[in-house]
Parts: structure tokens; sequence; C-alpha cells
């Protein structure tokens, strides 16, 4: 596999795992939006903004190396890349 091939395999992970961190980074902004600290939401509605253009950017390379590629692996075998995702504000 070339590295252009590994490229358009990744960069849709990328693309999903950033639309995700949006996703939760607006639910906690959403947690602020009747608090007294407003400068917490909007740190975070910045971040939201940040995120969303480098999504952009990773698309518009996904656009230029030519689109996604899926590669079609065994059953139970995947690409060994591995998140742990954690509950926040929980104990």
């Amino acid at each position: 596999m070339t590295d252009l091939e590994k490229l358009r395999v990744l960069l849709p992970h990328w693309i999903t795992h950033n639309r995700e961190h949006i996703a939760e980074i607006d639910r906690w902004a959403k947690l602020f939006e009747d608090s007294d600290n407003i400068q917490v939401k909007e740190a975070l509605k910045k971040a939201i903004s940040a995120t969303e253009q480098v999504t952009e950017e990773l698309q518009h390379a996904l656009d230029l190396a030519g689109g996604p590629i899926e590669i079609h692996e065994p059953h139970g075998h995947h690409h060994g890349h591995e998140h742990t995702h954690h509950e926040h504000g929980k104990d």
C-alpha cells in the first residue's frame, strides 16, 4: 500500500473523529448557556470553530488525494488505532 493509499484510509477516520469531538465540545458548551461563566462557553465555541476549520482542511486534502478508499480486513481484525473516551463529569 502506498503512502497516498494509507492517507486515503486515514483521512476519513480523522474527519469522523473530529466531528465526534465537535459534538462533544458543543454538548459541554451548552451546559454553560445559562452560566455566569460565559467565558467558558465562548472558549468552547472558538474551539468548535477551529476544529471545524481543521475538518474542512482534512476533507480538502482527502478530495485532493482522490477520495476515500476502504480496506477490507479479515473479520475481527482492525487497523489497531484505539481511542479511550472518558465520560466527563463522572467519577
